[in-house]
C-alpha cells in the first residue's frame, strides 16, 4: 500500500520537498519524498518518517502548495461599557502599523458577541507565509495589550456570582451576613 501511495504521490504531486504539511497530528516541512515514506522534519528539528499510505488514506493539509498566504486570527475582549467603535479603531490601527501583515486580503476587526464578562472582537488579518504566523500573533497581543492600556480600556477577565443555599452562622458571619446558616437569603 505505501509503494502504491508513493507512486500516487509521485504522479500527482499534492506535495514537495520543501512544502510545509500537516498529517496525522504531524506537522513540518517535507524534506525527503520516497517510494514508500516521506520524512517531515517537525518544528522541534525532529525527523519523523510518515508512510506514504497515510498521505492517501488520511486528510492532510498542504500549507504552501500553491499561496504560502495565511490567515491569523486573534481574539479580544474589552469591558462592557467601551465605545465598539473606538476599540474597532484602535484594533484596526495596532494591525495597520505591523509590516507582517499584508494589506491584501485586507485585514478585519469584527464584534463577535457579547459575551457573559466582554464584548468580544475578533481581529483577522493575513500573513505572507507560514513562518510569520506565530511572531505576527505575538507582535499582535503585546501591540494590542498596549493599545488598550494606553488607552485605558480594560481587558477584563471571567466573573461569576456564587450564590450560596445554605451556610453555617460562623461562615455566614466570616462573610459579612451575619444570618444563621438557614437557605439563601437568610
Amino acid at each position: 500500500a505505501n509503494f502504491i501511495s508513493g507512486l500516487i504521490i509521485l504522479g500527482e504531486r499534492p506535495f514537495r520537498v520543501g512544502d510545509i504539511v500537516t498529517v496525522g497530528g504531524v506537522s513540518g516541512n517535507v524534506t525527503r519524498i520516497r517510494i514508500r515514506a516521506t520524512t517531515i522534519t517537525d518544528f522541534d528539528r525532529k525527523e519523523l518518517i510518515v508512510p506514504n499510505k497515510t498521505f492517501i488514506t488520511e486528510q492532510f493539509v498542504n500549507w504552501t502548495l500553491s499561496d504560502q498566504t495565511l490567515r491569523v486570527v486573534i481574539k479580544v475582549g474589552v469591558a462592557y461599557g467601551v465605545d465598539p467603535a473606538m476599540v474597532e479603531q484602535l484594533l484596526l490601527d495596532v494591525v495597520h502599523a505591523n509590516p507582517r501583515l499584508t494589506s491584501e486580503p485586507a485585514p478585519q476587526v469584527l464584534f463577535t458577541a457579547f459575551g457573559d464578562s466582554a464584548l468580544e472582537f475578533e481581529v483577522r488579518a493575513y500573513v505572507r507565509a507560514l513562518q510569520d504566523s506565530v511572531p505576527a500573533q505575538h507582535e499582535l497581543h503585546m501591540a494590542i495589550s498596549q493599545a488598550l492600556r494606553e488607552a485605558g480600556i480594560e481587558i477584563p477577565f471571567p466573573q461569576r456570582d456564587v450564590h450560596l443555599r445554605s451556610v453555617s452562622a460562623q461562615a455566614a458571619q466570616a462573610i459579612g451576613g451575619g444570618g444563621n446558616g438557614g437557605p439563601a437569603g437568610q
